[in-house]
């Protein structure tokens, strides 16, 4: 166990050593924390990375998370998939991450009996481009040692009776999870590994000094010698605060999701082979743990970071997104699939018509709106959609700028390698 230290009143008029800090401003009566390692944002990659460093090195870790509980945005509304690392091309860090971090997700969730299964999934391919991305697909998982095989009409109606297509790729090392009771479980052996979790804790100011960087939420004044940041929609906002002058910038997709009923109409995973343009998997079928079967997501370029609902509007967060030059670069490029994407969302026959592509037999009436989620995609100023991970260094800060798909199926892996170099750097200073 390790006790954080410093943890006594602070004056941020006049410091520790305000001799008149019963008397000062309430409000600036704060508590100082010294720690290691601070890492901003409650999600799967800032929980694994922490229970990574809880438990294989010997440091002081203190976790900020601005919501009331953790997992509450992208980590809490995905679909659920566990993907085998069949979309990356063979030798490159995406299929080596994905591919070790869906073995650590598995055996973590058998030690801590969590809600998964390796139940696979068929991606189907129906014209003449799609049938040619399917075996590009082949080849990939192959190379990279995914489970998958090319199967034909009769084996595919015999594995998903309602779905259609000329060809399909099963996928036998696919799966899936319940990703917000791996945080919940990450967030309680961090914690039993000394590690604090706090809640409702935004950062909304940092300066950087010479030995530390100082980290200021309502309550609470942090000194950290290294902090990681795992803001995700936010990512890029708070690596300013850190002194940090970001390449990118975060645009937020929404994806929309109905739930399918009845449940019989899929299986497992119904993917379709998706457009190698832009770096979403399309609409799909996805039955998750508790049997509940969930269509989508759209993706949509939502009018705030935490525009769940579709007219929910945040002015800042449109004008991040018009003054961004990658933005219009962006429309520019893909106008045709945001113009769908669109049409998608704003009209729920349309959305019909792209599931009834992968399963003919769905109606109107089997379709009944289902939750949503905000994606959180870095775009470079020339309208580039980064498909990877991608972190910035500072001295004393590692930004998390991109962690799109698969980082939740890898997210113990990237968790891994973000707390070695995390204590390389402490070691190093």
């Amino acid at each position: 166990m390790h006790n954080l230290g410093g943890t006594e009143p602070f004056c941020r008029c006049h410091g520790t050593g305000c001799a008149s800090r019963f008397t000062c401003n309430r409000e600036l009566l704060v508590l100082l924390v010294e720690c290691d390692v601070a890492i901003i944002g409650g999600g799967i990659v800032g929980l694994a990375a922490a229970w990574q460093l809880g438990r294989r090195y010997d440091c002081r870790v203190l976790v900020l998370e601005k919501e009331s509980s953790v997992a509450t945005h992208q980590s809490g509304r995905n679909s659920g998939v566990l993907h085998s690392g069949i979309y990356y091309r063979p030798g490159s860090n995406q299929a080596q991450t994905c591919l070790r971090g869906r073995r650590l997700m598995e055996n973590f969730c058998r030690a801590n009996h969590l809600p998964f299964e390796l139940c696979g999934k068929v991606i189907i391919g129906s014209t003449p481009r799609e049938l040619a991305r399917l075996n590009t697909l082949h080849e990939w998982g192959r190379a990279n040692g995914v489970q998958c095989q090319i199967i034909g009409q009769d084996a595919l109606l015999e594995r998903e009776p309602y779905a259609a297509g000329i060809r399909a790729l099963l996928v036998r090392d696919a799966g899936i999870v319940d990703f917000r009771s791996v945080v919940q479980c990450l967030t309680s052996l961090s914690q039993e590994q000394g590690t604090e979790v706090l809640t409702n804790s935004y950062v909304h100011r940092a300066h950087v000094e010479r030995q530390h960087i100082v980290l200021e939420t309502d309550n609470l004044t942090v000194h950290a010698r290294q902090v990681l940041n795992c803001a995700g929609l936010y990512a890029d906002r708070v690596a300013k605060l850190l002194g940090q002058e970001p390449t990118i910038r975060v645009l937020p997709f929404r994806g929309e999701y109905y739930a399918l009923l009845p449940r019989q109409y899929c299986r497992h995973l119904i993917y379709p082979a998706g457009d190698d343009r832009v770096p979403f998997l399309g609409v799909h079928a996805t039955r998750l743990t508790d049997g509940r079967v969930l269509c989508g997501p759209s993706a949509v370029l939502a009018l705030s970071r935490e525009g769940y609902k579709r007219f929910t509007v945040a002015p800042g967060d449109i004008l991040d997104t018009v003054l961004w030059p990658g933005s219009w670069h962006l429309a520019r490029s893909l106008w045709r699939t945001g113009a769908r994407e669109i049409l998608q969302s704003l009209s729920k026959k349309y959305y019909l018509r792209v599931l009834q592509r992968l399963i003919p037999a769905v109606e109107l009436s089997n379709l009944r709106p289902a939750r949503s989620g905000v994606r959180a995609q870095a775009v470079k100023a020339d309208g580039t959609m980064i498909r990877s991970m991608y972190v910035q260094e500072s001295r004393r800060a590692l930004s998390v700028l991109n962690a799109s798909s698969p980082s939740a199926t890898a997210s113990l892996a990237i968790g891994e390698t973000l707390a070695r170099d995390l204590i390389n750097r402490l070691r190093s200073d």
